[in-house]
């Protein structure tokens, strides 16, 4: 049955409900404590041209194994939220916690993996020296590091490029090498600062359904920033709509989709009418400003 068919607004949350997404009993596991919780989150930049809001009033959970996305116009707080969350940033009012604790607290437990816009591989150490390199950091034994590398690329499959160097592979294998780097930590929570943004469709088209594969055999959390509304849309369980400076939660959108997503699901009425969901949330949050 079509979402079009089943839509209702959940005036109190206004929600897209459906048989999957509308209110049920609650099990026990979903009302344990989310990974992460954000509580009125502010951030002002003090700049030598005056305060910079970054952040305002955001509340936001993420419960274990969402995968969230982050849309909204460029300098609307989106990597600004992330890095709050790698404790990269410090919040200036509000509360934040990833897996019940501060984000220091949870950096120093190396409680997730940080994907970065550029794949940022040193070009005189090998993909596998690459994503050796923090796990040489952590004093993780030599044997330990070689089971992990073999692991993490293979699952990012790039196995048998481990003694190749970044300048042999293209772009978007340098990009699966950063997120191999990230899985190695084997945090249980992934954050992503749009990392597919520089490549070409068709090679983003491949790592977005690469990603999904990869959430489906790990059960992660992912954190997710983009400016693409298909990406979003194909990736998320929950899409986050953010309004331009300060950044604002404009709206939560729950996916209805199946979990596995072919590509061609972007050509359906549900997708498009998510899609459209999104849009109308990027053009409500412009005209709020």
């Amino acid at each position: 049955m079509a979402v079009s068919s089943l839509r209702a607004k959940d005036n109190k949350r206004g929600r897209l409900l459906t048989p999957e997404t509308a209110p049920r009993p609650e099990t026990p596991a979903e009302t344990a404590a989310p990974v992460i919780r954000a509580r009125d989150l502010s951030l002002t930049f003090q700049t030598g041209d005056g305060p910079v809001h970054a952040l305002k009033d955001v509340t936001l959970d993420i419960a274990k194994g969402d995968f969230v996305s982050f849309i909204g116009p460029s300098g609307c707080g989106k990597t600004t939220f992330l890095r709050v969350l790698a404790d990269l940033e410090q919040p200036t009012a509000g509360s934040v916690t990833v897996n019940g604790v501060t984000p220091e607290q949870a950096r120093r437990a190396r409680a997730y993996g940080y994907v970065f816009q550029a794949a940022g591989l040193y070009p005189w150490r090998t993909i596998g020296g690459n994503i050796r390199l923090p796990l040489e950091i952590m004093g993780i034994s030599r044997a330990e590091q070689a089971s992990r590398v073999a692991r993490v690329l293979e699952m990012v499959e790039l196995d048998g490029f481990e003694r190749k160097y970044p300048w042999q592979l293209s772009g978007g294998m340098q990009q699966r090498a950063s997120i191999a780097r990230a899985l190695a930590f084997d945090a249980d929570i992934l954050l992503m600062d749009e990392p597919f943004g520089a490549l070409d469709e068709i090679v983003r088209d491949h790592l977005n359904e690469q990603l999904l594969a990869l959430w489906a055999r790990t059960g992660k959390t992912i954190a997710f920033v983009t400016h693409s509304i298909p990406e979003a849309v194909y990736l998320s369980t929950r899409i986050v709509v953010m309004s331009p400076r300060p950044g604002r939660i404009s709206d939560v959108i729950e996916s209805p989709l199946p979990r596995e997503r072919p590509l061609d699901i972007r050509d359906t009425p549900e997708f498009i009418e998510i899609a459209h969901r999104v849009r109308e949330g990027l053009r409500a949050g412009h005209e709020d400003v």
